[in-house]
């Protein structure tokens, strides 16, 4: 029996999730026709379903798409040569790559241009990954161990970036080896880690002291997710990975447990597994406080405007998302609404 369950805030829903959802959903309410979506728009394999559901197709080549498509591009970043090819097809491509891969992208494409070889730190099979090394592949270096950097032969002149969904157990060790490898080694004035895979992470750890086992609730592809199981894992606390409400069903709890999820999860899931453990008690857990916000992609917000005001012309603003969800209150509907009214 569990004794006791701490809710840890923050979990779920980062700011570039919250803002990749919305989008995609207004591409839904304004177009009536598919949606081409290159990777899945965030990792998450229930709310990847959900989109499928509704006339989303999602592809991983511009040549998957027919001409005259709507496209839009994951979160996850998407190189330069493959959003040329999607441009090339589609008749309007919408990139709702979050803001903080944007910041490594252009980090990679100054130090490129500076003529500097870059040790990228990452996961070389993750969207993110490929997206960033597209920038700049002829001078840059994907590295995921400290073994990977030592065989590096790339000069002196080196600068060092990262995905931005590490976990800190990845991202430091290599830091710390590149800067002894390299003393002159360029990094940016502000870490490429993600505020929100930090701040779950940091959460976890302050409640790791009270709690015997931690449930995790995310998709095996969600690295920010893999990222918060192998952090308690080397804290040497239980740990286990969840899908679903499904996946507890086997699994033997007791005592204290803490349950959080990672950026791309959604809510409703960690709490039909509270309802399933039912503990004799529930206690929230929120030691930090995250209150960030991406806006819409900008050419998605031009977009919706303009169509907003063609069909205000012929009174059939039923069509479009209810008024106080609108462009201009857009902070005010989270990406669960968004989902919700699929």
């Amino acid at each position: 029996m569990v004794n006791k369950l701490y809710l840890v805030t923050p979990r779920g829903f980062c700011a570039g999730v919250e803002m990749a959802i919305k989008a995609l959903k207004w591409l839904l309410k304004v177009y009536d026709q598919t949606i081409y979506c290159y990777h899945e728009i965030v990792h998450n394999k229930w709310i990847v379903k959900e989109f499928e559901k509704k006339n989303v197709v999602f592809v991983e080549d511009p040549k998957d798409i027919p001409d005259g498509a709507i496209v839009m591009l994951s979160a996850h970043g998407t190189s330069p040569s493959i959003e040329k090819r999607f441009n090339q097809i589609s008749s309007m491509t919408i990139n709702s790559v979050c803001p903080l891969v944007t910041k490594v992208h252009h980090e990679a494409k100054k130090f490129s241009n500076e003529n500097t070889q870059i040790i990228y730190v990452g996961h070389k099979n993750h969207d993110e990954a490929k997206g960033a090394l597209g920038v700049s592949p002829q001078n840059m270096h994907i590295v995921e161990t400290i073994d990977d950097v030592d065989k590096l032969d790339i000069g002196e002149n080196v600068a060092l970036l990262a995905q931005t969904t590490l976990a800190k157990s990845e991202w430091e060790p290599i830091m710390d080896y590149s800067k002894t490898k390299y003393p002159d080694l360029k990094m940016p004035r502000k870490s490429d880690l993600c505020y929100a895979t930090t701040n779950r992470q940091q959460a976890i750890t302050e409640i790791l002291p009270y709690v015997n086992t931690v449930l995790v609730v995310g998709s095996d592809n969600s690295s920010n997710t893999q990222a918060l199981v192998k952090m308690v894992n080397n804290n040497d606390v239980e740990v286990f990975r969840i899908d679903d409400v499904k996946d507890i069903e086997n699994l033997k709890l007791e005592g204290n447990i803490a349950i959080t999820a990672g950026a791309s999860a959604p809510d409703h899931i960690v709490y039909e597994i509270i309802e399933k453990i039912n503990p004799a008690e529930l206690e929230n857990f929120k030691p930090i406080e995250e209150a960030e916000y991406f806006p819409l992609p900008q050419q998605l917000r031009a977009n919706i405007k303009n169509v907003s005001n063609f069909l205000s012309i012929f009174n059939t603003s039923e069509s479009n998302p209810k008024s106080e969800y609108g462009i201009s209150n857009d902070k005010k509907w989270t990406a669960t609404e968004a989902l919700n009214s699929l």
